[in-house]
């Protein structure tokens, strides 16, 4: 979700404002991902390398990171829509990590989208922890080093419950992934909006969907072979 400080500023405005424009936009997206049905919404909020962002900054954005789960929290769980958060929450206030724990237990039971919220995450920080869980079990004997496959690390990885990601939108005109969910994108379709976050909206999203229903995914077959499995 790119280019909230740079919708602030061409209009004048300090970049929090562009953080809170972002919010509007949060709930747009997740009123129309649930609409059409989408089963999971991931949504990068806050990077591991977000600290490097100035002081005020960082500071805003975790106010604003409370204020959500305080206040929108309820109005997640009465559209039946299940919140996780992942990322190395530890890292945060303990505040903000106590109204993760309430807001993942109000809703964990919910049937609707589940809404990920990746803050404090990384994509490196995934696979590195990842690693280390298994590096554990072969220390305890549970495991030996022949056991380690892509399946084995895959059951380790944030999001092991989920199916692989399907489709990447990056606002802003960016194109890039920036650590975002590397291990779960190896086959996802990428979209590269040019519209700045807060004004990406239902329809922009509709957008990426038809665009994304338009390709055919091969996942390493030839065209003949997928179109036989369409048969």
């Amino acid at each position: 979700m790119d280019g909230n400080n740079r919708w602030a500023r061409a209009r004048g405005m300090a970049g929090v404002r562009g953080h809170r424009a972002g919010v509007d936009a949060v709930r747009a997206v997740i009123r129309r991902a649930a609409e059409r049905g989408i089963e999971t919404l991931t949504l990068f909020a806050f990077s591991s390398e977000n600290w490097k962002r100035p002081a005020g900054e960082v500071n805003a954005l975790m106010e604003l990171f409370l204020m959500a789960l305080k206040r929108e929290v309820k109005k997640l769980h009465e559209h039946d829509i299940r919140l996780s958060v992942i990322g190395a929450r530890e890292g945060f206030s303990a505040s903000i990590q106590r109204y993760i724990a309430r807001a993942e237990h109000l809703t964990r039971d919910n049937r609707g989208l589940h809404l990920v919220i990746a803050a404090n995450y990384g994509g490196r920080w995934d696979i590195a922890q990842a690693a280390r869980r298994l590096a554990e079990r072969i220390e305890t004997g549970e495991l030996q080093a022949s056991d380690i496959d892509e399946h084995a690390i895959g059951r380790e990885m944030t999001l092991a419950d989920e199916p692989p990601v399907d489709l990447c939108i990056r606002t802003s005109g960016e194109q890039r992934l920036s650590n975002f969910l590397l291990w779960q994108l190896a086959y996802a379709e990428l979209h590269f909006s040019p519209l700045l976050w807060p004004d990406f909206d239902g329809d922009a999203l509709d957008q990426a969907i038809d665009d994304f229903c338009q390709r055919q995914r091969r996942f390493g077959m030839t065209d003949e072979q997928v179109e036989a499995q369409g048969a």
